[in-house]
């Protein structure tokens, strides 16, 4: 990781002062939000779909609850979870990011899903709800961008109720060499390619790839959830570890 002080961390492989990042990474999602799907699906080639269904397995979500689906972006988790919480459960997706609330609030709704879906502009270190609030929380590729990580994570323990899991999926540390070496090539080579072709925007998909590689791999993101008080904190690798889905419950 990038050498960092009390005031300052990383911006993909760049040092920056902490309270320039918010502003730096909101330009980064206020430029990428309108491709932001379309991008995903020719990234990943489709696969954050089967990532991102692994998630909502995993979740526990049943009729009448709560969810938190936090950086929720577009709306990918939020549309599933609005269907298994019911009328008498509520979802809220909540994204530091107001281009990529617009994006999500106008795709859910063309679609359809409109009763039990709440949307609030926070940032994740100091999330604007109740103690014990939440029967479920998601963060799906987002935590990489937050700033202050151990900050975001306690927050997120605090709003959840006693009994609740925390489900983190992201971006992690491939488990072997050659595999890594071939994500290496595609995000540092191909990643930016698209980006300009797509998005008109190869800087941002830069960034994206330097985050990734900046992200604690998955046992410093264990240690850092027991850190703040998560419970049976597990991980589970996907498509060899470029991906993890990080679990942890509140008792």
């Amino acid at each position: 990781m990038a050498d960092e002080s009390k005031d300052t961390t990383h911006f993909g492989f760049r040092t920056v002062a902490k309270s320039d990042k918010a502003e730096m990474v909101a330009d980064v999602f206020h430029s990428v939000a309108a491709k932001y799907d379309l991008m995903n699906d020719l990234m990943s080639f489709g696969i954050h779909r089967v990532w991102k269904r692994f998630t909502i397995d995993c979740s526990g979500v049943r009729r009448g609850q709560r969810v938190l689906d936090l950086a929720g972006g577009t709306g990918d988790l939020t549309a599933k979870f609005s269907r298994l919480v019911g009328e008498t459960g509520e979802v809220v997706l909540a994204d530091i990011n107001s281009s990529m609330l617009k994006v999500g609030r106008e795709k859910l709704r063309n679609n359809g899903i409109i009763g039990n879906v709440n949307y609030v502009q926070a940032n994740a270190e100091a999330l604007p709800f109740p103690d014990n609030h939440f029967d479920c929380i998601t963060i799906a590729f987002g935590l990489r961008n937050v700033t202050e990580k151990e900050k975001a994570l306690a927050s997120m323990f605090r709003v959840l109720k006693p009994g609740g899991r925390l489900l983190v999926l992201e971006f992690s540390k491939p488990l072997l060499e050659p595999l890594s070496k071939a994500y290496d090539a595609y995000s540092f080579h191909v990643l930016p390619r698209i980006g300009e072709l797509v998005a008109k925007d190869s800087e941002s998909y830069r960034y994206l790839a330097e985050s990734i590689r900046m992200h604690p791999d998955q046992d410093t993101l264990k240690q850092m959830m027991d850190d703040v008080g998560f419970e049976n904190t597990t991980y589970h690798n996907l498509t060899g570890g470029i991906v993890a889905l990080h679990r942890g419950f509140k008792f």
